[in-house]
């Protein structure tokens, strides 16, 4: 064995023990060149191959967190099913994975149900969620036969009810209520209270008019009811308020109308880490809440227990996502803030301009080594709000080196947008020291492919 493999095994445990490590993918190391290393592969060969900005997704945490979600609900409560919201990322590779490891999915739009369908992921696991679907994407969707539509509006009613009776069919549907509870998110992620664009009111009587609707049409099913209060939520406490409360209308309108409640989905919006200072709830104490809290409402309220449905997102995809940056101009107020300004920013992850979002830094070189410089990690985007991070410690960085932010596997590349005429990043999945392409970074004939020459 050579010296320096020697010197690297025996050093390998402090190396690999820098802070941040455990909201990285869980394939992370530091190799023997003291660089990062994700899925076997090195970070900076990486950006050396495939350029940067780069989203990298490690397709052994994916995978483990597919089965991680399953195992611990269907332990919890065996009658679930993990539902996978495409909005989090949809890529044909990851609905692929999303297949294989026994997952459903749920879109929102046409241009998710085409990713799924051109994955040939099966039509009878997917739902169609979202508060507007129109009557095309309503129409996509019957053709290809999905499993359920939940739906969010009259009109929706109205119009599925129409495409089904053309179609010929009896569509199985759920109904999403909004149950007024609060999930202690941000305002503009909070999705279950009064005050919002998503679903039913039960407080208004909206949601029991609904119901009445549906059970009367002759062209749709009533399966059960969908609430989801917003993301992400770091307590259980919400979830379990909002199921009693969404279970006590359920047995009123069964008492009332008839209804029967045989599948029931508490949506999602299950949290991830994103610092070190902020740790997420392990999926066992969702799972174990929910579960029992349906199981008591089912006693309480005189139910048979129903089908249980979740629908993680980000959970499944935002750990094992990383940004890598190349550090470009560097400028240093006195007494104020340094800026170090990467080649990436708002147009690939708005989150932080959007939410007030918070992420670690991790230099790609020497991750382990001391942070001792406060700066603030700025994006190359015409806004002075392209902030990625604000005020974080860092190693001292120059310009040319690399920095890797963890958790950027969820709402990231799918909220990315073309601002100031930015291509879009590429993205590669990486496995076993092998690194592979799933996404290609846009070119400017991409940005020109849309417009029409007018003269």
């Amino acid at each position: 064995m050579l010296q320096e493999e020697i010197f690297y095994i025996l050093g390998a445990n402090k190396l690999n023990n820098f802070a941040e490590i455990g909201i990285f993918p869980f394939s992370t190391s530091v190799n023997k060149s003291d660089r990062l290393s994700i899925g076997g592969c090195d970070l900076r060969e990486l950006a050396e191959t495939f350029g940067t900005p780069l989203y990298i997704y490690d397709e052994e945490t994916i995978r483990t967190m597919c089965r991680n979600f399953l195992n611990e609900f269907k332990l919890a409560y065996k009658n679930t099913r993990i539902e996978y919201s495409t909005k989090a990322f949809s890529n044909l590779s990851i609905i692929r994975i999303m297949e294989q490891e026994g997952l459903d999915i749920d879109v929102v739009t046409g241009g998710e149900l085409a990713v799924a369908i051109a994955s040939k992921f099966p039509a009878n696991r997917i739902n169609f969620h979202g508060n507007n679907k129109t009557t095309a994407e309503l129409n996509e969707g019957l053709t290809y036969d999905i499993g359920t539509v939940t739906l969010d509006s009259f009109h929706e009613i109205k119009v599925l009810s129409k495409i089904a009776n053309e179609k010929s069919k009896k569509q199985t549907v759920m109904l999403r209520v909004s149950p007024s509870i609060d999930p202690h998110t941000h305002l503009l992620t909070t999705t279950g209270i009064l005050d919002s664009k998503f679903g039913f009111s039960i407080e208004t009587g909206d949601a029991e008019k609904a119901i009445i609707d549906v059970m009367a049409d002759d062209n749709l099913h009533l399966e059960g009811l969908h609430f989801h209060l917003g993301s992400p939520i770091f307590e259980v406490e919400p979830y379990t308020q909002a199921i009693d409360y969404v279970m006590k209308f359920s047995a009123s309108m069964r008492d009332k109308h008839g209804f029967n409640l045989d599948r029931f989905s508490p949506g999602g919006g299950f949290a991830i880490d994103y610092i070190t200072n902020n740790p997420s709830p392990p999926i066992s104490k969702y799972a174990n809440a929910i579960s029992t809290s349906v199981r008591d409402c089912c006693q309480l309220y005189g139910f048979n227990e129903p089908e249980l449905v979740v629908e993680p997102g980000r959970a499944i995809v935002g750990k094992a996502g990383v940004a890598l940056y190349t550090v470009g101009g560097i400028k240093t107020i006195p007494n104020v803030r340094t800026y170090v300004s990467v080649d990436g920013g708002m147009g690939d992850n708005i989150r932080p301009a959007l939410y007030g979002a918070e992420y670690s830094v991790v230099s790609v070189d020497g991750p382990h080594r001391k942070k001792d410089t406060k700066v603030t990690i700025a994006g190359k985007f015409c806004e002075s709000g392209d902030i990625l991070a604000k005020d974080v410690l860092v190693p001292t960085l120059n310009t040319g080196d690399l920095i890797a932010i963890p958790a950027s596997g969820a709402y990231c590349v799918p909220m990315a947008s073309n601002y100031n005429m930015q291509v879009r990043p590429a993205i590669v999945m990486v496995k076993d020291n092998i690194p592979r392409l799933i996404r290609r970074r846009e070119t400017y004939e991409d940005l020109l492919a849309t417009n029409l020459d007018v003269d």
